[in-house]
């Protein structure tokens, strides 16, 4: 496979962080695909996402930077796709149908990442990305089960790292709430367990990407 030209490796160094969604021409998103780096998604917007191929060459492009290429907070004023953690400290950005547009879209295409990676093609079980960025796959999740996000003025879920290898840690201040992101979660193929964290902490899930 020949190696991408410097404007091709621009476009994946600036795909989505979350999804791997590309943004460029259709002559450009095109010539991704005849290089196996990119794939269209087979519905409507029908957009193109990085496959495997194309997310190590990013991964490279992007590994000697100080600081890791993860989500964050402000992506949400740059236009380009984060999942909404709960923990955010700045505005998370607008609400509503938009919203609900780009959550939907990140899921599909994350679905579509799974048929693409996972060796049997199974889309109910998470893939190697979402192992790599368990509070980022785990916030998509809840968030296009329509489960809100903590902010300020308003309770709701909150991912965060954990300790332990693949797991996260995902708190609801509602009993009624923690229950419906255990069960979103289950649904995506992920599994979970209850614990009783500190007093003011209150019970939390751990949520692990299944295997099989």
């Amino acid at each position: 496979m020949k190696p991408p030209t410097a404007a091709q490796r621009r476009i994946i160094e600036a795909a989505d962080p979350a999804t791997g969604r590309l943004s460029g021409t259709e002559h450009q998103l095109t010539a991704l695909v005849r290089a196996r780096l990119a794939f269209r998604h087979p519905r409507p917007p029908h957009a193109y996402f990085l496959t495997p191929a194309g997310h190590r060459i990013r991964d490279e492009d992007t590994a000697p930077a100080p600081a890791p290429r993860e989500p964050s907070p402000a992506t949400a004023s740059t236009g380009v796709f984060a999942a909404r953690t709960g923990t955010e400290t700045a505005p998370a950005g607008p609400e509503g149908p938009a919203r609900a547009r780009e959550v939907r879209s990140a899921w599909e295409g994350l679905v579509e990442l799974r048929r693409m990676t996972n060796a049997d093609g199974a889309r109910d079980r998470p893939c190697a990305w979402e192992r790599t960025h368990l509070v980022q796959a785990a916030a998509l999740v809840l968030e296009a089960s329509g489960r809100l996000p903590a902010a300020p003025g308003r309770d709701g879920y909150r991912v965060a790292d954990t300790p332990q290898p693949e797991a996260v840690a995902v708190r609801d201040p509602a009993p009624d709430g923690l229950r419906a992101c255990a069960a979103a979660l289950e649904r995506a193929g992920w599994q979970t367990s209850e614990h009783a964290g500190s007093r003011a902490a209150g019970r939390y899930l751990l949520a692990s990407p299944r295997r099989t």
